[in-house]
């Protein structure tokens, strides 16, 4: 999928709610690709970190990744990255009812935004995973569209500003506490999946207003969630 058919400018979006979801993690199960590809880019640079501690960061943007991890800037490590996960990119697979929930939040009327810090080649590696109907996605904010990595709030306010809403008109979907941060700190609602990797308790701690198993379980509870209760059935 083109990324670009499904980006308008900002301001053309009309609806009086709207649901941005994170990808990764979130859509598609790729943290544990993400952690696989970082440990083996950091090992190209002449440096070792477990992978435990490279999950514990998988969400939070590469360049506060890698500072947090080693203490300093490596340009290396994040090429190796890129390198290697370019090489597991047909390992990507959609989590159930990924593609089944975007398309409930569209029939109900809401807005469907996805927010990522990927890069536009990782983004159509995923939606080609994801496979949406066509017209669902309203539009799609990547790494390239912001100044600062998460858990900076730049990508979810840059999707925000495309929908023409106020924050409390939309909620967050995503899978680590980097994501409740960010959506916090853009002063909307987050609602926490564990397919990251992190507990319900930690992402809640973090300031979740509801956590789900996965996707499908948002799916199955929709009327009865945050996401139910913002794009009530008509």
């Amino acid at each position: 999928m083109d990324t670009d058919q499904v980006r308008p400018e900002v301001g053309e979006l009309r609806s009086s709610s709207a649901v941005i979801f994170d990808v990764d993690g979130t859509l598609v199960d790729t943290n544990y690709l993400h952690t696989l590809a970082w440990a083996r880019g950091i090992r190209d640079a002449g440096e070792t970190v477990s992978m435990s501690a490279i999950h514990r960061l998988i969400g939070m943007g590469s360049d506060h990744l890698v500072e947090e991890l080693l203490g300093h800037e490596s340009k290396e490590a994040s090429d190796g990255h890129t390198r290697h996960f370019e090489k597991l990119m047909d390992e990507i697979e959609a989590f159930p009812c990924a593609s089944e929930l975007l398309e409930k939040v569209h029939r109900r009327g809401g807005m469907v935004v996805l927010a990522s810090s990927a890069s536009e080649k990782d983004i159509e590696a995923m939606l080609e995973a994801l496979s949406p109907p066509e017209g669902v996605i309203d539009h799609i904010t990547k790494k390239d569209d912001v100044d600062h990595s998460k858990p900076s709030p730049d990508v979810f306010e840059v999707a925000l500003g495309v929908t023409g809403l106020e924050p409390d008109q939309v909620l967050v979907v995503g899978d680590t506490v980097w994501d409740v941060e960010a959506a916090t700190r853009a002063k909307m609602g987050f609602v926490g999946v564990t397919t990251g990797g992190i507990s319900r308790h930690e992402l809640a701690e973090a300031g979740a207003i509801d956590v789900y198993e996965d996707v499908a379980d948002l799916l199955r509870k929709f009327d009865d969630s945050p996401l139910g209760k913002l794009l009530p059935a008509t």
